[in-house]
């Protein structure tokens, strides 16, 4: 077969995990809106220009925080990304001496940042998730409770697996402990419903372009009265210099320091309105191309689904290893020959890749999304059976 040309109109795109494309109605337009109507520099003049951005800023903000159940809007800053975010949490927060629990599927933007941490005097401990990439809850309160834990990490869906975790449950079990339960929600926030007053996370982290569909570069920080991090950067704020030589500490500006990504909060404001009118449909439309995905694969010879069973609950992410042909042989492939996007290697998760027993071959993992089609799966399926009989 030929080598297709990757064009919008022809790409199978399954790497939502990664990113989501297209984006839905209106984000693109508000972006632009951001970039030619309401580009002034918010909080930073008393002119009509600025202060219509600063109203648009604020209309965004209280949208996202209604989408995900946030009552303050002051306790939801806008960050640069959930890496960002998850970074600030973790940096501002524990210190040499601290006791932190994490769970062995975490993502580099957790990891890395443990790793920096354990090798300033942190005590980073990791609990093994099972073989569908979810954490015991039982057995991270045994861990919580063995020492004087400062807080409890975990990822509210996985990257890899898709696998959901028990959040509600670690809430309980660190809040019982004295400690603080922080979550990165990158794979969760628009795929998952999500209610900040009711989860029990001191911290919630999610990336604005993935489950939320809004454009790269913006991400939302949630953050519960009993966590105060440090801030990570200090600068403007747009008021209060005269008598603030430190970085105030009113929310959200103690953590939102310089000029805010306009163009980018603007746009997720949008997407998070198209997912208010849409999410419960979208997540159906995802669940059944994940099941569709999931049980034609099982009918293939030579693969297997990392994660969770078939029919259990999971985001729309489906990684697949095949006992004789590299993921990365099988992304290639499927990207020159059938314009399917998929995404091969470790997924920034080395953690949960070495959890799995993939470590040292990574796995191909399909990301699906709002605008895939059962027969976009069945493409994805059909050019499978085809590559396993031409390349074993």
């Amino acid at each position: 077969m030929a080598a297709t040309v990757d064009s919008p109109e022809t790409r199978i795109y399954l790497d939502h995990g990664a990113t989501s494309w297209p984006k839905p109605p209106g984000v693109i337009e508000a972006v632009a809106n951001g970039l030619t109507v309401l580009a002034a520099n918010p909080g930073r003049g008393a002119y009509r220009f600025a202060l219509d951005t600063s109203r648009a800023i604020h209309s965004a903000r209280r949208d996202v925080a209604t989408f995900l159940g946030v009552a303050d809007t002051h306790d939801l800053s806008f960050q640069p990304g959930c890496t960002q975010a998850m970074n600030l949490v973790l940096l501002g927060l524990l210190v040499p001496g601290d006791r932190v629990v994490a769970c062995s599927m975490e993502h580099n933007a957790v990891a890395r940042p443990l790793n920096a941490l354990a090798a300033r005097g942190v005590e980073v401990v990791v609990v093994d998730a099972d073989e569908a990439g979810v954490v015991d809850a039982d057995e991270v309160e045994a861990v919580v409770a063995a020492g004087r834990t400062r807080a409890v990490v975990c990822q509210h869906a996985g990257n890899v697996t898709g696998a959901i975790q028990p959040i509600p449950d670690l809430g309980d079990i660190a809040h019982a402990n004295g400690a603080l339960l922080l979550v990165d929600g990158a794979q969760a926030g628009g795929h998952l419903p999500v209610d900040l007053g009711r989860l029990g996370a001191d911290a919630w982290a999610c990336s604005g372009h993935k489950g939320l569909l809004g454009p790269q570069g913006v991400g939302v920080l949630y953050l519960a009265p009993t966590c105060e991090p440090a801030e990570l950067v200090s600068g403007g704020t747009g008021g209060g210099s005269s008598e603030d030589p430190l970085q105030p500490l009113a929310r959200p500006e103690r953590y939102e320091a310089g000029t805010p990504n306009t163009p980018g909060i603007l746009g997720l404001g949008a997407s998070v309105r198209f997912l208010s009118e849409h999410a419960e449909e979208l997540r159906s439309h995802e669940a059944v191309l994940v099941r569709q995905l999931h049980e034609g694969i099982l009918d293939l010879d030579g693969f297997s689904v990392l994660g969770p069973s078939l029919g259990a609950p999971r985001v729309p992410i489906v990684s697949v290893v095949h006992d004789r042909i590299s993921a990365d042989r099988l992304a290639f492939a499927l990207d020159r020959r059938y314009g399917v996007a998929a995404r091969a290697g470790l997924h920034c998760a080395p953690w949960a890749h070495r959890t799995l027993g993939t470590v040292d071959a990574g796995a191909l993992r399909f990301g699906l999304g709002y605008g895939n089609t059962p027969d976009d799966v069945g493409t994805v399926l059909n050019a499978l059976r085809e590559l396993v009989g031409e390349l074993t």
